[in-house]
C-alpha cells in the first residue's frame, strides 16, 4: 500500500540527517553492544558507518519513491558474508541491525510534527517490513558463509590428521603446532564389525581408504547415513572416555584416532563404545613415544584388528601382545612367498577364499559361517572340503589353521608376494 504525502514528507525531512544518523550509530550506539568495543576503528568508522549509512537511505528512498529499484539488500549481504568470515557473533550482527533501526525510528520521533500521528504509524509500519526482510536476508547469508567456512576447516583438519597418521605431511608441517601434540600419544584404530548375512569380515578394514587398505565399500552396518551417525557417538565417547578432542579421522564404519597424552585404554572402552553406537566394535590401542611414531602406530592398530578378526578373536579391546604370534606370522620374511602361494591354486575361486575367511574369523564355527554367507551349513562344508583339496591345507589341525591364518594375512595384505594378491 503507497504512503500517504504526509508519510511521505516526514522521510524527506530525515534525508539531511543521513550523516549524522550513521555516525551516530557506528560510534555511539552500537557501542552499548557486548562485543563491538573490540572492533578496530576503521571497521567502524568505514564498514559499519558506510552500511548503516546505506540502510537509512534505503530506507527513505522506500518512503519517498513510489517505486524504488531493487537489489537494496546486496550491500548488506556483502557484509554479512565479510563479517562471517571475520568471526563477528551473529548475535551482535543481528543486534547492530535491530538497534540501527531502533536509532532510525527514534529520529522519525523526533522529526514528526504535532498531527502527524498518523503519517509516523505509516512509516513504523514500514520500517518494521523492512527489517524483517534485511535480517532475514542478513542471518541467511551468514549462516551460508559460515557453513562453508567450517566445511573447509574441517577438511583442511582431516586431510591434516590424515597426513599426520599416515605420515605424508608435507615438510614444515608440525603436529604439535597444528594439532596440539608434542609428547607421548596413545593411537587407536576402530572398526564397526558387521552384522548382516552376507557381510564377511574381509568387508571392512580398519582406517578404510583412509587407512590405505583396500574394502569392498560395504561394511554390513546399515546404510552410510547409519555408519556416520555411529562413527560420531564412537568419537564423542572416546572424547569424554579421555577427557580430551581427539584427533579423530573415519570412514566407511573405521576410524583411527590420537589420544594426545600418554595413557592405559579403558578395560572396558569396547563395550562403552558398542553400548553408545548399537553395533559390536573392535578396538586396537598401540602407545606411541613421540608424535613421529604415531604413523607406524597406526599402521600396527589396524592390523592388530585385522589378525585378531583373522584369529576368531571376538570383538573387544585388542593390544598386540594379544595376536603377538599370529601378528609376527603376518610380517614379510624368508617364508612369505611361499605361505601366501598356498591360497593360489583357489584364486579363481573367490567364494573358497571369503568362506575360509569368514570361518577363521568366528572360531571355525560353521553355522555362524553359514548365517553371515548366507548359506547352508553343508555347503560351508562343501566349500572348505574343496579349497582343502585345491591347496592341501589340513584346516582340521592346529598346524594347518596358522597356515591358513597366517597365508590369509599375507595374501590380503600382499607381503612376499610383490603386491600381486589382493582381498579375495
Amino acid at each position: 500500500m503507497p504512503l500517504s504525502d504526509a508519510a511521505r514528507a516526514l522521510a524527506l525531512r530525515c534525508e539531511p540527517r543521513v550523516n549524522e544518523l550513521a555516525r551516530h550509530m557506528a560510534r555511539k550506539s552500537f557501542e552499548q553492544l557486548p562485543g563491538y568495543t573490540g572492533l578496530p576503528d576503521d571497521v567502524k568508522d568505514l564498514e559499519i558507518a558506510a552500511t548503516a549509512r546505506h540502510g537509512v537511505r534505503l530506507f527513505l528512498r522506500r518512503a519517498t519513491e513510489p517505486h524504488p529499484s531493487p537489489g537494496g539488500l546486496r550491500l548488506f549481504r556483502e557484509r554479512a558474508a565479510q563479517r562471517a568470515e571475520e568471526g563477528m557473533p551473529l548475535h551482535l550482527l543481528l543486534r547492530s541491525h535491530g538497534l540501527g533501526m531502533y536509532v532510525l525510528w527514534q529520529a522519525l520521533c523526533e522529526a514528526a510534527q504535532p498531527g502527524e500521528e498518523s503519517a509516523l504509524i505509516e512509516l513504523a509500519d514500514l520500517l518494521l517490513q523492512s527489517h524483517h526482510s534485511l535480517v532475514g536476508a542478513v542471518a541467511e547469508t551468514y549462516m551460508d558463509e559460515r557453513s562453508a567456512l567450517e566445511a573447509e576447516q574441517r577438511e583442511q583438519r582431516r586431510s591434516l590428521v590424515r597426513g599426520f597418521l599416515d605420515g605424508t605431511l608435507e615438510p614444515g608441517h608440525s603436529p604439535s603446532a597444528q594439532l596440539g601434540l608434542d609428547g607421548p600419544a596413545l593411537v587407536l584404530a576402530v572398526v564397526l564389525e558387521p552384522s548382516e548375512p552376507g557381510a564377511g569380515p574381509g568387508d571392512m578394514e580398519p582406517g578404510g581408504a583412509e587407512a590405505g587398505n583396500a574394502g569392498s565399500g560395504s561394511s554390513g552396518t546399515g546404510s552410510p547415513v547409519t555408519v556416520r551417525r555411529r562413527m560420531r557417538r564412537i568419537q564423542t565417547v572416546l572424547d569424554q572416555t579421555f577427557g580430551t578432542e581427539l584427533l579423530f579421522l573415519f570412514d566407511a564404519g573405521a576410524g583411527r584416532a590420537v589420544v594426545p597424552q600418554e595413557c592405559e585404554p579403558p578395560g572396558d572402552l569396547a563395550r562403552r563404545l558398542t553400548r553408545a553406537c548399537g553395533a559390536d566394535v573392535r578396538v586396537a590401542a598401540v602407545p606411541a613415544e613421540a608424535p613421529g611414531a604415531v604413523p607406524e602406530a597406526s599402521r600396527t592398530a589396524v592390523e592388530i584388528i585385522r589378525v585378531a578378526r583373522a584369529c576368531g578373536l571376538p570383538p573387544g579391546l585388542h593390544s598386540l601382545d594379544d595376536v603377538l604370534l599370529e601378528f609376527q606370522l603376518s610380517r614379510p620374511g624368508p617364508g612369505s612367498r611361499r605361505i601366501a602361494a598356498l591360497l593360489d591354486p583357489a584364486a579363481a575361486r573367490p567364494e573358497l577364499l571369503r568362506t575360509l575367511r569368514t570361518h577363521l574369523a568366528h572360531q571355525q564355527d560353521r553355522r555362524r559361517t553359514a548365517t553371515l554367507l548366507g548359506l547352508h551349513p553343508n555347503t560351508v562344508d562343501n566349500r572348505l572340503a574343496r579349497l582343502a583339496e585345491l591347496t592341501g591345507l589340513d584346516l582340521v589341525s592346529p598346524r594347518g589353521t596358522a597356515l591358513a591364518i597366517a597365508a590369509l594375512l599375507l595374501h590380503d595384505s600382499g607381503h612376499g608376494t610383490d603386491g600381486t594378491h589382493g582381498a579375495g
